[in-house]
């Protein structure tokens, strides 16, 4: 018996697996003049749903605290690959932003917690505050069900844009600064 089409069957499964939990849409290459705003119109955002959990130091953050502020709400995992790509880009947007009213929230979801976060956050250095999501908290966004899944939050606590897997930087950077304007 050949089990050559078996191996083919296999590999093929394991990849389109893979593919469809790292991206909804592909990389964008476009340029800010080239690429589509998925911003929603101001009149269409809901509200970002409130919540309350403790960073690395026991601290707690409030989404409430940051009203007045564009958000990127980042729900991650050390373990996601497609998570791993787009730190570094937060990290220059923290670098970038923060002084025009912008921050970052990472919300892990590592089943083992701090155990595996707080190395992970230290060994790359992650300038933004990175807390451990709950069940109650993914279900208040909607069952987050794929990582990376990020929310674009404008300074009225709305939410202006939602992204489900890897998305470009260039996509995120030209929301940010639209809202920021």
């Amino acid at each position: 018996m050949n089990s050559t089409p078996m191996r083919l069957a296999a590999t093929t499964a394991v990849l389109l697996l893979g593919l469809a939990g790292c991206a909804s849409k592909p990389l964008s290459k476009a340029g800010p003049e080239d690429s589509a705003s998925s911003l929603k119109p101001a009149s269409k955002r809901n509200p970002a749903p409130g919540f309350t959990l403790k960073d690395v130091d026991g601290k707690p953050v409030t989404l409430a605290d940051f009203k007045g502020k564009v958000v990127l709400l980042n729900f991650w995992a050390t373990w996601c690959g497609p998570c791993k790509i787009e730190i570094p880009w937060f990290k220059d947007f923290q670098k970038t932003y923060k002084d025009q009213g912008f921050t970052v929230i990472g919300v892990a979801l590592d089943d083992e917690g701090w155990e595996v976060v707080k190395p992970y956050i230290t060994d790359k250095q992650v300038n933004y505050p990175v807390v451990i999501g709950t069940p109650e908290v993914e279900q208040l966004y909607g069952s987050v069900e794929a990582l990376p899944t990020t929310f674009i939050i404008d300074r009225d606590g709305k939410i202006a844009s939602v992204h489900v897997g890897l998305v470009g930087k260039k996509d995120y950077e030209n929301e940010i600064q639209q809202l920021l304007q």
